[in-house]
């Protein structure tokens, strides 16, 4: 079984007091939706929350999402990952996603997933845009899991991912759905306008 890691420790600092993580898409907060899709993977999900997180918590309730409180989250998203990674089961890989990628499917998470057993001779398996922009779901092979303990700052994971470049393999999912997200409330409202 592979992992997979939903990162949902940021403040939506952006968001006028709303938290982008409960809005609603096609019926559900977002990060309901979001571990839906991926528990469809058939792979054992986590979510990293920070502590003080009721209102994700509750909108997650009665998934079968394992919850990973990181207690330094407000640092970031390194800490957040660093923390999160830390508590992982072990596994021969891992894969991690942002919780306000609004536009993934589960079909985009299989396609990353398969990467891996398709091309077996790299180390990180990226979702990407039809035009080769790297984004996510990203699959990290297990050998790659002591390197999250050195994580600071709010870069996420790029100080891992970018001297791997030769040893990844981007996986072009439909349209921009490896890198869209809402991070304001005049975008989520022109999203929503512009929707059949």
């Amino acid at each position: 079984m592979i992992p997979i890691l939903i990162l949902a420790g940021g403040s939506s600092s952006r968001m006028q007091g709303r938290d982008k993580l409960l809005e609603d898409v096609d019926g559900l907060p977002l990060l309901r939706r979001q571990v839906v899709i991926t528990a469809a993977t058939g792979q054992p999900v986590y979510v990293a929350l920070p502590p003080d997180a009721e209102r994700r918590r509750e909108a997650i309730a009665g998934t079968d999402a394992n919850i990973l409180t990181v207690a330094d989250a407000a640092e970031g998203m390194s800490a957040t990952m660093r923390g999160a990674v830390a508590a992982l089961p072990q596994a021969p890989a891992f894969m991690i996603t942002l919780g306000d990628l609004i536009s993934l499917e589960t079909e985009d998470f299989n396609a990353v997933l398969d990467a891996r057993t398709a091309q077996p001779d790299h180390l990180i398996w990226r979702g990407a845009t039809e035009d080769g922009k790297p984004g996510h779901p990203i699959l990290f092979d297990a050998s790659l899991r002591g390197s999250f303990a050195n994580l600071n700052g709010d870069h996420g994971g790029e100080a891992i991912v970018k001297p791997l470049k030769a040893q990844t393999y981007l996986v072009a999912l439909p349209d921009n759905r490896a890198r869209f997200d809402l991070d304001t409330p005049a975008a989520w409202a022109a999203w929503r306008a512009s929707r059949p």
